[in-house]
């Protein structure tokens, strides 16, 4: 094998530590540099530079034409969120630039467009970012270093939409043998529709049981991935958190009064992509022995910035408020908490343990909304909301007579 003159050739970001890479959004200028470190002078054609960002999806499904025919369909669908193309070294005059021996840095920077789609790793489809730098040299087969990049678009739950309380209710006929055993009613709540990792979701839902047999209530968080391809559709669904009720007697009717359900660290919902979705949902069932499952479901979206604690009080306190009281007294949730900071879900240790991707496959689930999840969410530091002052800053004149509230 012929000596190599290049001892190091790698992209670097800037903002980048020893224990985790910086994360991008759109809008955000990404800077770096590709270093190229020589053992001897070597002679350089051009240093391309290209950052690409793609949507993808594939699957198949095989097909019957008839009873000894059968062939498989192919669906694929791309689409390009980012693209951007710079020659960091070219000669001015002929064909060849020489470098000494020794390091070089070449800098390197563009801004993302506006808009983009999170990271985002699927069994069927991909959302990926990434920077490639080319060597050409002369009568040498091209050398290229490439770098991948985590994009995380903010999703922020502070908007009227996602403070609006869920809720729902279904009801079914228990039937054994062609015979009905009673009527099975179910109704759930949730306090809004936004929540983000690491916040507790207070589920407040009545069972009751009119059959002549037991029933157990359980509730899930479950994350439904979309993948869409020349006019078909993929599913995959996966429970991310779950928990169990206690058994309900026949004749008896079972309160819940905002049993917590903690979301773990997950990928942010994808609304906004042209081949694929990530969906998540709280579904509360009843299993019914001998009959199909009473099933409810309560859509989410799993947000990245979280809720503020002031930046929303003449918006959320009302309506959170009267919510309360549509499930009488006492209806308060087990275990209150504020939304907690991202460096608090996950630790920067996890981040450089897990590699590259920051959101892994997770397993897979049926819809018996059993079985363990796990999904990373990687830290994503936002600024921190507005301080909040307790002084009104328009307060009333003297002159005003206070007024009755009551009347």
């Amino acid at each position: 094998m012929l000596f190599d003159k290049v001892k190091a050739f790698s992209v670097q970001l800037d903002g980048a530590t020893a224990g985790a890479e910086p994360v991008f959004s759109g809008g955000q200028t990404v800077a770096g540099r590709v270093l190229l470190e020589l053992a001897s002078t070597m002679r350089v054609g051009a240093l391309r530079l290209r950052a690409r960002g793609r949507a993808h999806v594939h699957w198949t499904e095989s097909r019957s034409a008839g009873s000894s025919t059968a062939y498989t369909q192919s669906y694929s669908e791309r689409m390009e969120v980012v693209s951007h193309r710079a020659t960091l070294l070219a000669p001015d005059t002929g064909e060849t630039t020489t470098l000494p021996p020794g390091r070089h840095e070449f800098l390197f920077s563009f801004q993302l467009p506006p808009t983009l789609v999170t990271s985002f790793e699927g069994k069927h489809g991909s959302v990926r970012y990434c920077i490639k730098a080319t060597l050409h040299r002369p009568w040498i087969p091209a050398r290229r270093a490439r770098k991948v990049f985590t994009v995380i678009e903010p999703v922020d739950i502070n908007t009227p939409a996602l403070l609006a309380p869920q809720a729902g209710a279904q009801e079914k006929v228990a039937r054994s043998w062609y015979r009905n055993r009673g009527l099975i009613s179910l109704s759930a709540k949730i306090d809004r529709k936004g929540y983000t990792p690491g916040e507790v979701i207070p589920v407040f839902a009545e069972i009751d049981n009119s059959s002549t047999h037991p029933v157990l209530p359980r509730a899930a968080v479950v994350q439904t991935q979309t993948f869409m391809a020349r006019g078909a559709r993929k599913q995959k669904q996966a429970v991310v958190a779950s928990l169990e009720g206690e058994p309900v007697g026949p004749g008896q009717r079972v309160l819940w009064h905002g049993r917590a359900l903690r979301i773990p660290p997950v990928g942010p919902s994808i609304l906004h992509c042209r081949v694929l979705h990530v969906d998540y949902a709280l579904k509360v069932c009843v299993d019914i022995p001998g009959t199909s499952k009473l099933l409810l479901e309560l859509p989410l979206v799993i947000g990245t910035i979280p809720l503020h604690p002031f930046g929303s009080r003449s918006s959320s306190v009302g309506s959170h408020a009267s919510f309360l009281l549509d499930w009488g007294p006492g209806a308060l949730p087990e275990r209150p908490e504020a939304p907690p900071e991202y460096s608090e879900v996950v630790a920067d240790t996890e981040v450089a343990a897990l590699g590259q991707s920051p959101f892994p496959l997770p397993p897979d689930a049926d819809m018996s909304l059993e079985g363990p999840f796990f999904a990373y969410f990687q830290e994503f530091r936002y600024r921190p909301p507005p301080l909040y002052s307790e002084e009104d800053p328009n307060p009333p004149s003297e002159a005003m007579s206070p007024r009755c509230t009551t009347c």
